[in-house]
C-alpha cells in the first residue's frame, strides 16, 4: 500500500515537473514568435526640395508622379514654373532614410518650351540598376510618397500620370492630359482640349467661365462619382453616361436634349445655352451629377 502510495507521489511530482517546463516552454516559444512578429518601428523623415525655373507661355509641363502622394497644380501670371516638393521617406535607422533620400527624388529635364518633371524611386527597378544602387530588399518595400505643388504660367499645357492620391488643377488655360490609377480629383478648368482618365476615387469638374475655350474635353472614371459643375447661362454640348451601375442626376436648369429620347437614368446628351465645344463625361460604376456653380 505505502509503495503504491509513494508511486502515485513520484508519478504526480514528475507530472507537475513536466507541465511546468511545457507551461516556460510554450511561454518561451511564444515569447520567440512574438519577437519575430513584431517588426521594428520606422523612422520618418520628410525632405522638402524647391525648384524654379523660367519658362514661356504656351510651353508643356509633364509631370510623372510618384506612386503615392499628391498633386497641386495652380496657373499664375508670372513665366516661371515653381515647383515645391515634400519627400517623406520610412525606415528603421538613419542610415537607410538616408540611402532612401538618394533613390526616392525628382529629376528635372528641360528644353526650350518644355519641361519633365520625372520622379525617381524604388519602384523603379530599371533606374534603380541604371543609376548602380544595390538596395537591400527592406529598403525597396518601404513606404515613401512625394506630394507636389507646382505653379505654372496660365497658358500651360499639362501632361500628368500619378499612382495613388489627391489632384488638384487649377487656373490653367492650356491642353490637360490626366491618368491617374486612384485619387480624389479636383480639376477647375475653362477650356483646351483635355483629357482625364481614373480607375478608382471621385472627380469634382468645374468650369467657371460661361463657355468653353477649346475643342473640348473628354472625362473618364472607372469606378466613381463625378460630379460637374458649370455657371448660369454656360453654353456648350454635354455628354454624360453610365455603363453598368448607376445614374445621371441633372441638377443644371434649362438643358435641351439635342436628340429625340436623349435623356434616360444612364445617358444624356444635351446642349446647354446655346451649345458650342462638346464636352463628355463617362463612368463605368458610380454616379455623375450635373449642377449649377453657386
Amino acid at each position: 500500500m505505502k509503495a503504491a502510495q509513494h508511486a502515485n507521489f513520484v508519478w504526480s511530482s514528475a507530472l507537475i515537473c513536466v507541465l511546468a517546463f511545457a507551461s516556460d516552454s510554450s511561454i518561451s516559444y511564444a515569447q520567440k514568435d512574438k519577437d519575430k512578429s513584431t517588426p521594428p518601428p520606422l523612422l520618418t523623415r520628410v525632405n522638402l526640395r524647391h525648384e524654379n525655373r523660367r519658362f514661356a507661355y504656351g510651353g508643356t509641363l509633364t509631370l510623372v508622379g510618384a506612386p503615392s502622394g499628391s498633386i497641386q497644380i495652380y496657373g499664375w501670371d508670372r513665366d516661371e514654373v515653381d515647383v515645391s516638393a515634400d519627400i517623406e521617406l520610412h525606415a528603421t535607422n538613419e542610415d537607410d532614410l538616408t540611402t532612401l533620400a538618394r533613390v526616392n527624388n525628382f529629376i528635372i529635364d528641360e528644353d526650350t518650351n518644355h519641361i519633365r518633371i520625372l520622379t525617381t524611386g524604388t519602384h523603379d527597378r530599371k533606374l534603380i540598376r541604371l543609376l548602380g544602387r544595390n538596395l537591400p530588399k527592406n529598403l525597396v518595400a518601404m513606404p515613401w510618397k512625394i506630394d507636389y505643388r507646382i505653379r505654372v504660367p496660365t497658358s500651360t499645357d499639362l501632361e500628368i500620370s500619378q499612382g495613388v492620391g489627391p489632384i488638384k488643377l487649377w487656373g490653367v488655360e492650356g491642353a490637360v492630359h490626366l491618368n491617374a490609377v486612384m485619387s480624389d480629383a479636383v480639376v477647375s478648368l475653362t477650356g483646351g482640349d483635355s483629357s482625364i482618365t481614373l480607375e478608382r476615387g471621385s472627380i469634382y469638374f468645374g468650369v467657371p467661365t460661361r463657355g468653353w475655350h477649346g475643342l473640348g474635353a473628354d472625362v473618364k472614371l472607372a469606378s466613381g462619382n463625378l460630379i460637374i459643375e458649370f455657371p448660369a447661362n454656360f453654353s456648350a454640348d454635354i455628354n454624360a453616361s453610365v455603363l453598368r451601375q448607376g445614374r445621371v442626376e441633372v441638377a443644371y436648369p434649362n438643358l435641351e436634349p439635342r436628340e429625340r429620347n436623349s435623356i434616360t437614368p444612364q445617358s444624356v446628351r444635351v446642349r446647354a445655352g446655346n451649345g458650342g465645344a462638346t464636352l463628355s463625361f463617362m463612368v463605368g460604376d458610380g454616379t455623375i451629377i450635373i449642377g449649377r456653380l453657386k
